[in-house]
């Protein structure tokens, strides 16, 4: 017998890795014969594609040139508008902060909060509700009689009216001088005021009374006049403690004015050569 001749792994894998290159190269000409053949009739649409915009810009430039011109002509109209506006905007602004300052700011809100709170001692606070589980299932719209309404008031015996009171004289002194101290008298109005609807208002709110053996299902509920009063004796601690904080003043010292003025000062010409030759 004669042995057959064996072939080597890498001869074997040599061939295999030979196979993809031929079919690429098969595929490049496919493709470079394809190209050759499409070539006249695109470069053909070219060409009649530049005539007929050609054509049609012969046509339609003198109907679209007045149009466009225009369109730019609004276009810039609009630009100049929205710069006069926002040139106006700043002017504005510029004179509001002048007047409106952050202290003038803040008065207004220790006034406005006064006001709330004198305005939710006249509003209804709690109510006694009548079978409320009969209504648990039912929509939104459907709500339970309510029976011994009462309003803010009541409760404290309308103590908190000249608390607001105060507090609207207080925030208009604060508006109109900057007196540091009366930011620690309007948070201590807002505390006492805090303090006299948690500890009064509150328990009085949610305790039914004799309505519960009046009636059956009956549950005491706080209304709006509640949370009214609750936010504005809030709001009086709040801006008080801004007013006393004062972030928005900037303290400038002596030479930092003298610096300023310098800069803000036009400097003056040199009125022969020989000064600006010493001062180069």
């Amino acid at each position: 017998m004669i042995a057959a001749r064996r072939r080597h792994i890498g001869s074997v894998f040599s061939k295999l890795a030979r196979r993809p290159a031929r079919w690429s190269r098969g595929l490049d000409r496919a493709a470079n014969r394809g190209l050759e053949r499409v070539h006249p009739a695109l470069v053909r649409g070219a060409h009649r594609s530049r005539a007929l915009a050609r054509r049609a810009g012969a046509i339609a430039g003198p109907l679209l040139r007045p149009l466009a011109a225009r369109c730019l002509r609004g276009v810039a109209l609009a630009e100049r508008l929205v710069r006069r506006a926002c040139a106006a905007a700043v002017r504005g602004a510029t004179r509001v902060s002048a007047v409106f300052t952050p202290r003038r700011a803040i008065g207004a809100v220790i006034a406005a909060a006064g006001i709330c709170l004198v305005v939710s001692q006249f509003l209804d606070y709690r109510a006694v509700e009548i079978g409320q589980p009969a209504y648990a299932g039912l929509p939104t719209v459907a709500h339970p009689p309510t029976v011994a309404v009462r309003t803010a008031g009541d409760a404290h015996a309308y103590l908190l009216v000249p608390l607001g009171l105060i507090a609207i004289l207080l925030g208009a002194l604060a508006a109109a001088r900057e007196r540091r101290r009366l930011g620690l008298s309007v948070a201590a109005l807002g505390l006492i005021g805090v303090a006299t609807i948690l500890l009064v208002d509150l328990p009085s709110g949610l305790d039914a009374g004799a309505q519960t053996s009046r009636f059956s299902g009956a549950e005491a509920v706080l209304e709006d006049g509640f949370y009214a009063e609750l936010a504005a004796a809030a709001g009086l601690v709040l801006a008080g403690l801004l007013y006393y904080a004062r972030p928005c003043r900037i303290r400038i010292n002596s030479s930092g004015r003298a610096a300023s003025a310098r800069r803000r000062r036009p400097r003056r010409r040199a009125s022969s050569r020989a000064r600006v030759a010493r001062r180069a």
